[in-house]
């Protein structure tokens, strides 16, 4: 065999000659000369500039959707209809959007600020660019009563400047009524129309699957109408629970249907509302024309015609589609239209929804987050007085106590301090309201609650039905107590209904050094008691009627004052980047698609809710960590929805119910 290595010319001799292989007869194509280690870092190196370059394309991708997701104020606001699209809830304070559930498409539906809504409205009432307002309200789901009451009234500004407000909804409810009710026209599909159903329902108990599952809720409470903890005593609501919910239930119906009725006048709303089946009948089984007969709507017609209607009074965008209509869209107007900022500063800390130990990002009231926003609000110069603006059905005791000892600590640094009950400030929401100068809250305001409860399972007979026993050694008689798994002893009872039995004397010294009455008189009004704000006043737990900007007045007058003063607000604003993950990834561009409308879709809706309602009440026995100052009955009363991924499902039992579901 020849070989075909060969020495090139002028090349060194000897043992370290390069050898070359010199091509075969046969051979297709020359070799590589490139070796194997050679090639895996050419590819390594290949997909390194890949994958920047992917990364860098995403890059611009999403600062491409942030730019173009985001309102832009300096952009000019053309002529035509302010377009109030409330595709989901409005809220005191829209929470913090998850960015994973945006990621995996999971995120809620869309939440509007209030005050948003109604600075929206006023100033668009004396802004000639605005010609006329519309509210879209197919894929509403509703919201405080005193929320939409602030909204009715902003409605009712912009009517008195002889501008048109157009309503549109496929079905309407009881929330969605409140505002419609308000517009010069209201419209309705032809498969639509109105019915309501006011206050009231069913609630969930657990005493009897408790008792089948061998798990005992060891309940330490203070209050005969502390109702929080019935579903896991009883199997039915007790005569005093029912007596105090139907006690405010009405109040706040009676509210509704006077506004409604106000705004307006010609509408049968209580023959509507009395016998709707039998009205439904007489229109041939159609409940859109009933609701027509009836007064409730103005006209019957498909989104097209209603659109149609708006380009007809604002104008076209386009004239070969005119049913496309000149629209500014609420975001868009409210970042081109910022509140004005004069004078003095008034801070306004919120309390929004349950008030839970630590911190907690908006939508839910964490201690140590209100507590250092406080501080932070006392502690600057420029603020004059703070304004706490509660929407709570309360917590943690813990957490209570921390704000209102951050609220002393702004009093000691002779800052006013003023409280505004929203929908609801009830339990712990009532704690934090102590050591105001004045309280406002609205007549269907929520408050009251003031009584303790605390909350604990023992599995052990639950255990025994599969064999599982428990024993061992104590030196005290609270050795290992709580023993969860091998049942709570009388020591640990008594010394845990003795605890509950403190803090709840001090809830009522609290509110009644607060509002300046015998610790007497408000144990009469207290053991847990729920009140309307109307009730609430004339027992002296408000001082009167008003919302925010009356309690900001009130606040600039304590303070001496002297001119304008703004609102300044103390709360965390949702990061950039949640927002652009969630307009770009999941809830905003899918929301118009997912929301109900219709009745069927409406009732849908409501069993989310319950299933919600199930999670929450679980894991209240199964995770509350405190002793605490809450109105679970109140919750019904605050705008809500089902989210992606709550704490509320995390713990063993709600796992279990959502099992079994």
């Amino acid at each position: 065999m020849t070989d075909s290595t060969v020495t090139p010319p002028n090349s060194p001799q000897g043992p370290w000659a390069i050898p070359v292989r010199r091509p075969l007869p046969g051979d297709d194509a020359p070799q590589s000369t490139t070796s194997f280690p050679r090639k895996v870092w050419h590819l390594l190196v290949a997909i390194k500039d890949g994958l920047a370059l992917i990364f860098l394309l995403m890059f611009f991708a999403l600062l491409f959707g942030l730019l173009s997701s985001r309102p832009n104020a300096a952009l000019p606001v053309r002529e035509g209809a302010l377009l109030l699209e409330l595709d989901g809830i409005v809220t005191e304070q829209p929470a913090e959007i998850d960015p994973f559930a945006a990621l995996s498409g999971g995120q809620d539906f869309k939440e509007y600020r209030v005050r948003d809504v109604v600075h929206a409205l006023e100033s668009a009432a004396e802004d000639k660019r605005v010609t006329s307002v519309v509210l879209d309200l197919d894929r509403f789901l509703g919201g405080g009563q005193v929320s939409l009451a602030e909204i009715g009234a902003a409605i009712d500004k912009v009517r008195a400047t002889k501008k048109p407000v157009l309503a549109f909804a496929t079905a309407y409810t009881t929330d969605s009524y409140q505002i419609a009710s308000h517009a010069s026209e209201i419209w309705s599909d032809p498969i639509g129309g109105v019915a309501l159903a006011g206050p009231g329902g069913s609630h969930l108990y657990y005493k009897g699957l408790m008792d089948r599952l061998g798990i005992t809720a060891h309940i330490y409470r203070v209050g005969t109408f502390k109702s929080a903890v019935e579903p896991f005593l009883r199997t039915d609501q007790s005569p005093e629970a029912k007596e105090a919910d139907l006690a405010y239930a009405s109040v706040l119906w009676d509210k509704w249907r006077s506004d409604v009725k106000r705004a307006r006048p010609a509408a049968k709303i209580d023959l509507f509302i009395a016998d709707t089946p039998s009205l439904v009948k007489a229109a041939g089984n159609d409940l859109s024309k009933a609701s027509l007969d009836a007064g409730l709507v103005d006209r019957i017609g498909s989104r097209m015609a209603f659109q149609r209607r708006i380009a007809e009074i604002s104008g076209a965008y386009d004239d070969s589609r005119p049913w496309d209509y000149n629209a500014i869209p609420l975001d868009n107007w409210v970042a081109a239209n910022p509140p004005e900022t004069k004078g003095a500063a008034i801070a306004v800390v919120p309390v929004i929804g349950e008030i839970v130990d630590g911190e907690a990002s908006n939508g839910t009231a964490g201690g140590e987050t209100i507590a250092q926003h406080v501080l932070d609000a006392a502690t600057d110069e420029k603020v004059k007085a703070i304004v706490l603006r509660v929407d709570s059905p309360g917590g943690s005791v813990l957490a209570s106590e921390e704000i209102r000892q951050a609220l002393l600590a702004a009093k000691a640094k002779k800052k006013p301090i003023v409280v505004s009950m929203a929908n609801v400030a009830a339990s712990g929401g009532y704690w934090v309201a102590t050591p105001a100068d004045r309280i406002f809250a609205e007549p269907d305001t929520i408050t009251g609650s003031i009584g303790v409860f605390g909350i604990l399972p023992s599995f052990d007979q639950a255990l025994a039905k599969i064999g599982i026993t428990a024993d061992g050694i104590a030196t005290t008689p609270l050795s290992g107590q709580p023993d969860l798994l091998g049942g709570v002893n009388d020591a640990f009872n008594q010394l845990a209904q003795a605890s509950v039995e403190d803090i709840y004397a001090r809830f009522t010294g609290l509110v009644a050094k607060s509002r300046r009455q015998p610790v007497e008189t408000i144990k009469t009004i207290a053991e847990g008691r729920v009140w309307a704000g109307g009730t609430a006043r004339q027992l002296g737990l408000i001082d009167q009627f008003g919302g925010l900007a009356d309690a900001l007045a009130a606040a600039a007058k304590i303070a001496k004052v002297d001119g304008d003063y703004h609102a300044k607000y103390f709360e965390d604003e949702p990061s950039e980047f949640s927002k652009m993950l969630a307009g770009l990834f999941g809830a905003e561009q899918d929301e118009a698609a997912t929301a109900p409308r219709g009745w069927f879709g409406i009732a849908a809706m409501k069993r989310q809710l319950t299933e919600r309602r199930l999670a929450e009440d679980l894991a209240l026995l199964t995770e509350a960590g405190s002793v605490q100052a809450a109105c679970l009955d109140c919750r019904a009363y605050l705008p809500s929805l089902p989210r992606a991924q709550s704490a509320a499902t995390s713990g063993f039992l709600a796992r279990l119910a959502l099992l079994l579901k």
